[in-house]
């Protein structure tokens, strides 16, 4: 009996020993690893904030760009619109081959050009929406 309790009392030394030599800052351990992990995120939420501005900038700069496609397009289109009538006028309802080509080639060209841009914009806001 004697010799059981020494075994008993051997193995409540060894578990003793074993949290004795557990370190005393465990809890600190813990705060250092919560405060590393707060950090990497802090600093992956300003990184997204930072892509986030300078998506929104960007799509702002494109929809300006827009705006002003758009608008210079109208402005051709009223331009053209005059020619037209004005050569109409001047050759009895006929336009020049040449002129009316190259007139719409330019409208086309610019159409082409607001929907890219409309088409870019698009993408950019999916981006900002995204992020």
């Amino acid at each position: 009996e004697v010799q059981k309790l020494n075994q008993q009392l051997e193995e409540k030394n060894g578990e003793i020993q074993q949290i004795i030599n557990q370190p005393p800052y465990e809890k600190e351990r813990e705060i250092l690893r919560l405060q590393k992990s707060l950090a990497e995120r802090e600093k992956a939420q300003a990184t997204s904030d930072v892509l986030c501005r300078s998506l929104t900038d960007e799509t702002h700069q494109l929809q300006r760009k827009l705006a002003a496609t758009a608008e210079m397009c109208q402005h051709l289109a009223k331009c053209l619109e005059e020619k037209q009538r004005k050569e109409k006028g001047n050759s009895d309802g006929q336009i020049p081959t040449e002129r009316s080509n190259q007139l719409l080639d330019n409208a086309t060209s610019l159409q082409v050009l607001i929907c890219n841009l409309q088409d870019e914009n698009r993408m950019l806001k999916q981006k900002v929406a995204h992020v």
